[in-house]
């Protein structure tokens, strides 16, 4: 006896699940409803079936295929357009029409006995058996009477309490003879409970009922799905389910990974290659799928996620179906009855409130508070550009294909025959990337010198002497799962706005040149990368007077990229250094703060014990400083840069200094004390660069360790920075907390306010109506300055959907009063 798999309907019920994927191929236990089907058949030796297909037709003939995997022979008839339940099956006539065949669902979930249903048939010499199942609610099924010897005596299709007559309903698994086609015409719409049967019973076809035992759901909500999930976890049912109970009713699939420290509560089902991290709590009926990674202290309760998600760390899932590749950020939380669709991504902090439904392909942004359905979308594409060039989490959302999408539009920028730098830090993630990188851009035609493992600095340098552009790959600093893709000008500096927007709309559009095979592009390594880089430091910055100081420092390398160089540098300066960590620890690419900190502390120990004139800290690609005084104290990054700031003005008494607009104003009272005068820029690395490369400027920086040593170079470079800094100290024969000590204190405090991308724009329009007469700047943001001189900076953020605000005062406590009154007035928009 063959079989008839129905697959062909849109499931429009389930929605946004069925909104890109059939609903036979919704996954049960991380399995499509339809392959328990088949398995189903192929136990009581059906294995040659004829699948019915319609809507979305090619994914599931792409997933089952023939069906030799199963051990079955699939063949597949296909609708033009909806048949009904009998049209769809008459369309595949032709295969059926030798013997009797059983007729299925492929998308409800069952153990029924089918042979005990087929002999049932036989032995009542029926035209059609009608499968039947008691349930406690009949309303969405057909209603089925049979008599004492088992015909059916009445139907009745989804009827109202008013109407219902019997618990049991009609399952939609048949047996019939060939002879039932004679009743259906071809072509049309035809049903097989509200046109057929009606019909052959009046004309006394014998049309028989079989009440089965066992278990049978109807797919066909979303309540109905989380409880066929929780079904199969309980053994309610019988199917197979792949992987290894490894205690009762908990289920791991080959490959996952869980921590020890991760807490599971069973029933549950781990899928295949999943990873589950240390913290995470996985609790009763909760499904998930092959690939998912949950990260630390999410919790997930009657979730069922598909395959290939991202759960990001202290997430909340309760009773939410997940679509497949959708990433849940940091702190989301997602209630119950809410459905997810394929390929989404959930901001960090935000709620998705109960019942809602989001449809595939939207972006929830991070904060956001949804309560109603996401069916479109009016924000456009977000920037693949953020302050650190592109970031992402580590093959979620930076991924080998994504650096080949990049480096290829990148590429498209610029002449054939061009040559970029590429170079990354110690990591596996980065070296990865590279790679995929280094081939993409020799495919359009780029010449590429590769310097592998380098300081960030050198890879600016080294990008400046001749090559039209580089990308540097890096750990995202302080984000160990993230990464950076930067991509450079040919000064080595980050990509200007205009040029950040021309690669964009090249990604956007996907139209990225190729090369002829004759033009592939070349590789090269270049030699002695690091005795050029500290050769050119030491011919640019002034390092009079070093050698006869007989200073000592320590400097700590902090297992990064910088400790490279250093070997080199400070055997050339000539000064007794103490170097720490200097080692390259690959399992540490980046440095929490947390982390950092400690570095700190321990480095200021050393110093105060060596009796040491300071201490500097190294971050892990070579970028920024972090300083120690002689007594051992962390001076703070705004600090240092005043500090740096009056030794240098205090040295050139002329000049231009470029500094952000977030920077305390205390750095111009220093300035104009030595004759020197700051020029604001935005937050931009790309603005600050361009103001430190005029021909009058002496000194850069952003606040946050990073210095620009113009005289070498118009970039970020702790290397630079920490010679020039050696160079002042030892010609100004001052400590570096007497140099402190005579700045005035500065009192800047700083918040990020949530806002949706919908109301950035009402935001700002606010603060400016709440300046009313006081001075605005607009260099970057918003800046209200107040009469007394305490100022407010209102700065939307580019890439998320958050507003930052810098406030400075006297002292701190009108610095916060501040900060909370424009708090308000940010707040206040979204009311």
């Amino acid at each position: 006896m063959k079989a008839v798999v129905m697959a062909g309907g849109e499931g429009t019920r389930l929605r946004p699940m069925t909104a890109s994927m059939p609903k036979p191929l919704l996954p049960v236990a991380n399995r499509p409803i339809m392959e328990h089907v088949l398995r189903l058949l192929k136990r009581h030796g059906l294995t040659e079936t004829v699948v019915t297909v319609q809507f979305l037709a090619s994914l599931v003939k792409n997933y089952f295929g023939d069906g030799e995997e199963l051990g079955m022979d699939l063949t597949y008839a296909h609708e033009e357009k909806p048949l009904g339940t009998a049209g769809s099956v008459k369309n595949a006539e032709d295969a059926l029409k030798n013997d009797s065949f059983l007729v299925i669902s492929g998308d409800a979930l069952t153990d029924f006995d089918l042979t005990e249903l087929i002999r049932y048939h036989r032995e009542r010499g029926a035209l059609v058996t009608v499968c039947l199942t008691r349930v406690p609610n009949p309303l969405e099924f057909g209603i089925t009477i049979v008599d004492e010897d088992g015909r059916v005596d009445r139907f009745l299709e989804k009827p109202t309490w008013g109407q219902v007559f019997s618990d049991t309903v009609n399952t939609g698994i048949y047996v019939m003879e060939p002879e039932v086609f004679d009743y259906v015409e071809p072509d049309i719409p035809v049903d097989w409970s509200g046109d057929v049967f009606p019909r052959l019973m009046k004309e006394g076809k014998p049309v028989f009922g079989y009440v089965a035992e066992g278990y049978w759901e109807d797919v066909g909500t979303h309540e109905s799905y989380v409880k066929a999930q929780a079904d199969v976890l309980e053994g309610k049912v019988d199917v197979e389910i792949d992987g290894f109970e490894i205690s009762p009713g908990v289920w791991i699939a080959e490959g996952a990974e869980v921590h020890p420290d991760a807490k599971l509560r069973g029933p549950l089902y781990i899928g295949d290659y999943a990873k589950i991290e240390a913290g995470a709590e996985i609790r009763e009926h909760t499904v998930i799928g092959s690939n998912v990674v949950v990260k630390s202290d999410a919790f997930l309760h009657k979730a069922v996620v598909h395959d290939n998600v991202y759960i990001g760390p202290q997430t909340n899932l309760r009773g939410c179906v997940v679509g497949k590749n959708t990433d849940v950020m940091r702190a989301a939380r997602i209630e119950d009855g809410a459905v997810i669709g394929d390929e989404c991504l959930v901001g960090e902090e935000s709620i998705v409130q109960g019942n809602v439904r989001v449809y595939p392909f939207k972006t929830v942004e991070a904060g956001a508070f949804v309560n109603t359905s996401v069916i479109w979308e009016a924000r456009g594409q977000a920037n693949l550009f953020g302050a650190r060039g592109v970031s992402g989490i580590l093959n979620v959302e930076i991924t080998p294909e994504l650096a080949v999408r990049l480096a290829s539009a990148y590429a498209t920028t610029l002449k054939k025959g061009s040559t970029v730098t590429t170079a990354r830090d110690h990591s596996r993630g980065a070296r990865a990337l590279k790679r995929a990188v280094i081939s993409a851009l020799q495919a359009s035609a780029i010449d590429v010198r590769d310097l592998e493992n380098v300081p960030l600095p050198v890879a600016r340098q080294q990008t400046a002497r001749g090559s039209a552009g580089g990308v540097m790959i890096r750990t995202t600093p302080g984000v160990p799962d993230s990464v950076d893709i930067m991509f450079f000008d040919e000064r080595g500096a980050d990509l200007s706005q205009a040029g950040q927007r021309k690669l964009d709309r090249v990604y956007a559009r996907q139209e990225y040149r190729r090369a002829f095979p004759g033009e592939i592009g070349d590789l090269r390594f270049p030699a002695s990368v690091f005795d050029a880089y500290t050769g050119s430091v030491l011919r640019a910055v002034d390092i009079t007077g070093v050698a006869e100081s007989g200073l000592k420092i320590v400097v700590d390398a902090a297992n990064g990229s910088a400790g490279l160089v250093l070997p080199s540098l400070l055997g050339r300066l000539g000064v007794d250094a103490l170097t720490i960590n200097p080692g390259l620890d690959e399992a540490r690419p980046t440095e929490t703060a947390e982390a950092r900190r400690a570095g700190l502390v321990r480095l200021g120990e050393i110093v105060a014990s060596a009796r040491a004139a300071f201490g500097v800290r190294f971050d892990p690609v070579g970028e920024r400083l972090a300083l120690v005084d002689e007594r051992g104290r962390i001076i703070e990054d705004q600090r240092a840069l005043l500090v740096m700031l009056d030794l240098i003005a205090a040295e050139r008494r002329s000049g231009r200094v470029a500094l952000p607009v977030t920077t305390t104003r205390i750095a111009e009272q220093v300035a104009a004390y030595h004759g020197t005068q700051v020029e604001w820029t935005t937050t931009s690395p790309d603005d600050l660069t361009r103001v430190a490369h005029k021909e009058s400027s002496v000194f850069g920086g952003d606040g946050q360790g990073a210095f620009i040593v113009p005289e070498f170079s118009s970039v970020f470079d702790a290397t630079a920075a920490f010679t020039r800094l050696i160079a002042l100290v030892a010609r100004t024969q001052l400590s570096l907390s007497q140099i402190d000590a005579r700045i005035p204190r500065a009192h800047v405090l700083r918040r990020d306010v949530a806002t949706p991308w919908a109301i950035k724009g009402l935001v700002m329009r606010r603060v400016v109506e709440a300046a009313g007469d006081r001075t605005i700047d607009t260099t970057d943001g918003v800046r209200v300055v107040e009469p007394d001189g305490r100022w407010i900076l209102v700065l939307p953020d580019p890439a998320e959907a958050v507003t930052h605000l810098w406030a400075e005062g006297p002292d701190d406590a009108a610095a916060q009063e501040l900060l909370d009154h424009w708090s308000g007035v940010v707040d206040s928009a979204d009311r």
